[in-house]
């Protein structure tokens, strides 16, 4: 008898666990093809900042192509990583700075088209926290209504770019947008028909945390069962549902590959590509976090990368 295995999601690795370590092409992709035996990456704008000079970025584009070909690598996305994110980005209480934080994404959109990458995201910024330490359950409606503004003229710009998709990653935190489903859906209409769609990344550690959204509603369930269309991507990390920990999956936590992967391809998302995210200590030793990520791929890939048909007699 013929049985049908799951349907194969497309696994990748975001470039997170290179910064400051492996940060040239010719440094992290043999360790994506040859080490851990993957062909699919997301780029961190941790490597490559989009404001420096413009021969260095010409330079940095065509080693990303030129390693991306030799080693069979396909650069899926490019996201804006940490050192951006420390900024409030687009929703600084300072307008002028949110200002650049658009022109700093205008130019993230050039480089990652330069460099043959046509879809970029990440986080879009936070507001700045009350003197009182109160946290609102949403940000101000001016704030908002000058966010999805922002949005569309970046939407239009990456147009002109020749970038294909956008995306918003939902972090857990009152102060960034957005961070409930009803939040993402309602960004979701308010961006609808834009010049280039904006989709969600959603992130295991973002989704399921417990003190923000309480033991019995944080999941990553609710967030497939409403927002499948909109999903572009997701992040896998092992985490323990207490804090966004973007740990391995050599580290005991509560996400189970084989559960992930199913749960996404019960909501019809086994086409959308996981990306595992996770970040070191910087003193911590590279062999080591070779070995790590390793052993995370190995468990990764029976789970998520089936395909095929399997013979049962």
């Amino acid at each position: 008898m013929t049985e049908k295995q799951p349907a194969s999601i497309p696994l990748g690795i975001n470039l997170s666990f290179c910064v400051k370590r492996w940060v040239t092409p010719d440094l992290w992709a043999p360790i994506v093809r040859e080490q851990l035996g993957l062909d699919l990456v997301q780029l961190s704008f941790d490597l490559v900042d989009p404001t420096w000079p413009e021969d260095v970025l010409a330079d940095c584009a065509k080693d990303i192509r030129n390693a991306a070909e030799r080693y069979g690598i396909t650069v899926h996305s490019a996201f804006i990583g940490l050192a951006h994110y420390t900024f409030n980005q687009l929703l600084h209480p300072e307008p002028r700075l949110r200002d650049i934080a658009e022109e700093w994404m205008k130019k993230a959109y050039r480089f990652a088209a330069d460099a043959g990458i046509y879809r970029v995201g990440g986080p879009l910024g936070a507001v700045a926290s009350g003197i009182d330490g109160k946290e609102l359950d949403s940000i101000p409606a001016a704030e908002y209504d000058d966010l999805i503004a922002r949005m569309g003229r970046l939407s239009r710009t990456a147009k002109e770019c020749g970038i294909v998709e956008l995306y918003v990653e939902p972090t857990p935190m009152r102060r960034e947008w957005p961070w409930t489903v009803a939040q993402a859906k309602r960004m979701a209409a308010d961006l609808a028909g834009s010049p280039v769609p904006w989709k969600y990344c959603v992130d295991w550690g973002h989704a399921t945390f417990e003190p923000l959204y309480g033991r019995d509603r944080a999941g990553m369930a609710e967030w497939f069962e409403a927002l499948a269309p909109d999903i572009g991507m997701v992040h896998l990390q092992q985490t323990d549902f207490q804090y966004d920990r973007h740990w391995d999956f050599s580290e005991s936590g509560a996400v189970d590959p084989g559960e992930a992967a199913a749960l996404q391809r019960r909501f019809g998302l086994a086409d959308r590509p996981a990306f595992l995210e996770v970040f070191y200590p910087f003193e911590r030793d590279d062999l080591s976090i070779l070995k790590a990520l390793k052993h995370s791929i190995s468990m990764l890939k029976p789970a998520f990368a089936q395909e095929g048909l399997r013979e049962n007699h």
